[in-house]
């Protein structure tokens, strides 16, 4: 049994989670979803966890109770710095930490409030999405301020044994922390550890950005920040950070391969001994098909009937047809995604004409890429009886799409981890993937072998030539119209578990080993 498994064993840490997203306060992606689970989850265990995001306006809206708590001064010189804030506003400021919980929870959450956060728009992009120009300096600001916390030099009363940083946006952490380590005794430092969420965003600027965020000359090397004459966020998490792991055990091997490692993969290999791999889990709670209120009927493996009255309500929403012209039952596929390349949406434009010509429905919702966009459009304009598109994001409508399809397109070029396999596997709907990071580690493709053991969950394909995703779509059909093998291909999708419960036990261990690993580097 694991340490983690034992309450009276279990180590007990204080963690400062760093995130650029927080679900339900700001989301755009996977990265919201894990940072509002898996800090509750932490929770659960015992740990003494603090969640720090910046003060975005749309999330101070969401917020039910908020107070402020702490104040941090800039300092006037060197990096941190004030980062060029002063020639904005004429003056060096501070910034105000304000605490709210983790709704659901008792998780506290601190949010950085500041000048450059305060403007309307996404948290990387404004209202015609275009990049914030000063992206570099709203989260350089805030890796400033996690070091600050952890490092217990604020009113706040509390320091942390742990660091946890999430994504390009948070890469800095471990490079400021290796700077402290050379003013004061390396052992009051806390440990960090980094997490990859995806390698093809790693916060590239230019070495005059580099100095005007008045970052230590010193970082400014190909061992440390410098990226092909600019310098890289990411890079900065990789090198100095205890403990490096990515979203999925494939995905952490994928990213020491030139294909997915976007220049890196030579730091990540030779970093292997310090980088793993886990799976992110999925709220239990909030996806639960038996209990979900977003959903037209409830259902369980018990009643899995009830699931076909989701499809209907899902048909009617976008118009469908409830069956074939021959009133025979049609395959129903959905697919909520980001509509950009990664996500695979070129493969599935490239075979839509001999995918639709199979017994198919197609209902997607999801934004992106404007000429993606309006080639589906234009499908959805030829053949409206087969395939519609909302553009968007509709949480409710996520919920529905994944009880009410049959099977849900997932056919990513390449995914760190993936939630809505899990999400579908968790509703019944069999997931059609790639086999790439961590839709590779949760399906498990339906062969004739894995049929007949009674182990398979889904449908997964190999190349990302557009022609294998016909054969996957085709095989889906195929196995549709025999309701034995389908029913038996719900029920064990159905049985899979990933909660972030096991996830959080398995981040516990990474941070005791990132414990002891920066004690043994101090020594």
């Amino acid at each position: 049994m694991a340490i983690a498994d034992k309450p009276e064993c279990t180590p007990r840490y204080k963690v400062l989670f760093v995130s650029s997203e927080l679900y339900p306060f700001v989301k755009t992606g996977g990265l919201g979803d894990v940072s509002g689970s898996l800090p509750k989850a932490l929770k659960s265990l015992r740990q003494d966890i603090r969640v720090l995001i910046p003060a975005y306006p749309s999330a101070l809206e969401k917020a039910k109770t908020i107070k402020p708590v702490a104040t941090i001064n800039l300092p006037e010189e060197g990096f941190p710095g004030n980062m060029g804030f002063s020639s904005d506003i004429g003056q060096i400021p501070y910034v105000t930490i304000l605490e709210t919980k983790l709704p659901g929870s008792h998780v506290k959450v601190w949010m950085v409030e500041f000048t450059i956060y305060n403007r309307s728009g996404g948290p990387y992009l404004d209202d015609s999405g275009n990049e914030w120009i000063d992206n570099d300096r709203r989260f350089a600001l805030l890796n400033y301020v996690a070091v600050e916390i952890a490092m217990g030099h604020t009113s706040l009363d509390w320091h942390a044994d742990i660091v946890h940083g999430n994504d390009w946006q948070t890469g800095l952490i471990a490079a400021l922390l290796h700077l402290e380590k050379k003013k004061r005794n390396a052992f009051s430092i806390p440990a960090s550890v980094f997490t990859i969420h995806n390698m093809a965003h790693m916060g590239i600027y230019s070495k005059s950005q580099f100095e005007a965020l008045q970052l230590n000359p010193s970082l400014w090397n190909h061992h440390e920040l410098e990226f092909h004459d600019n310098f890289s966020f990411m890079k900065g998490g990789l090198v100095f950070s205890d403990r490096v792991n990515a979203v999925s055990p494939t995905y952490a091997k994928e990213i020491q391969t030139e294909e997915f490692g976007y220049g890196l993969a030579g730091l990540l290999k030779f970093r292997n001994e310090r980088l793993s791999g886990i799976l992110n889990g999925i709220d239990m709670q909030e996806w639960d098909p038996a209990k979900d209120p977003m959903i037209h009927k409830n259902y369980s493996i018990k009643t899995i009937k009830n699931k076909q009255l989701n499809k209907i309500a899902l048909q009617k929403h976008f118009k469908l047809p409830l069956t074939r012209p021959d009133h025979k039952d049609i395959l129903l596929l959905g697919m909520v995604a980001r509509l950009v390349y990664q996500k695979g949406v070129d493969l599935l434009l490239e075979q839509m004409e001999a995918i639709l010509e199979l017994p198919v429905q197609i209902a997607i919702l999801g934004s992106g890429d404007a000429k993606l966009e309006s080639r589906l459009k234009q499908w959805s304009i030829k053949y409206p009886k087969q395939i519609q598109l909302q553009i968007g994001y509709d949480e409710e409508l996520s919920h529905l799409i994944e009880a009410g399809s049959d099977a849900f397109l997932m056919p990513s070029r390449f995914e760190p981890c993936g939630l809505n396999q899990l999400y579908s596997l968790r509703y019944g709907t069999i997931p059609i993937v790639r086999d790439t990071g961590g839709l590779a580690d949760t399906v498990i493709h339906a062969s004739k072998e894995h049929i007949t053991l009674n182990t398979a969950t889904g449908i997964i394909f190999h190349e990302t030539h557009h022609s294998n995703l016909f054969d996957a779509v085709n095989l889906t059909a195929t196995l549709y119209r025999d309701k034995t093998v389908w029913k038996n291909l719900m029920v064990n999708a159905m049985k899979q578990v990933f909660s972030w419960r096991e996830s959080a036990k398995q981040y516990l261990d990474l941070y005791t080993q990132a414990i002891k690993d920066k004690k043994a580097d101090d020594y």
